[in-house]
């Protein structure tokens, strides 16, 4: 269900993303085809060159992308996650198997530690959803300092955390090390 970007997918992807209940959403709100072209390319870059970013095309059960999925500005095991996936393909539980395939490759194969969720107070879609998942947090209060930095100008988001030893142990995951 989750696959590395392909330049091939943009033009699917960019079409779900504009959608005006995806749109305000989404880390990278490309105003043209080509600037999400250009923002995939440098994403693609990014992830072959650095260890700062780690992101995933979302996939149907027929292999058609519907939308994606980041970690982004990694530092030190942390990041923080970014997801999207497009209107019709809303309450079809994509957003739960994704994000349970995607923390189990940055947990078990990437050495990820914690990954933040910053989710705008308004967005209850995704407030919603993030509930429902039982290895994250609401991290509000567990991370005063950082929810004060994401709120800087106005207090428009919630903080969630996954840390890696919840979320292994709600999925019954084996912990083992990779070399």
């Amino acid at each position: 269900m989750l696959k590395k970007h392909d330049l091939h997918e943009c033009h699917s992807l960019y079409r779900l993303m504009i959608d005006p209940a995806v749109f305000p959403y989404v880390r990278h709100k490309c105003q043209s085809y080509e600037e999400y072209l250009f923002v995939t390319k440098q994403l693609i870059v990014e992830e072959q060159q650095q260890t700062t970013s780690i992101s995933r095309t979302i996939l149907d059960e027929m292999g058609h992308p519907i939308g994606t999925i980041q970690l982004y500005d990694i530092v030190n095991g942390t990041g923080f996650l970014a997801t999207w996936i497009g209107a019709p393909y809303f309450g079809q539980g994509y957003n739960r198997r994704a994000k349970e395939s995607f923390f189990a490759e940055l947990f078990l194969e990437h050495r990820i530690e914690r990954a933040y969720l910053k989710i705008r107070k308004q967005n209850i879609r995704s407030i919603k959803a993030v509930e429902k998942l039982p290895y994250v947090q609401l991290a509000n209060d567990h991370n005063p300092e950082l929810y004060q930095t994401i709120n800087a100008v106005d207090p428009i988001y919630d903080l969630y955390q996954v840390d890696r030893s919840c979320f292994l142990n709600s999925c019954n995951v084996v912990q083992h090390e990779v070399v």
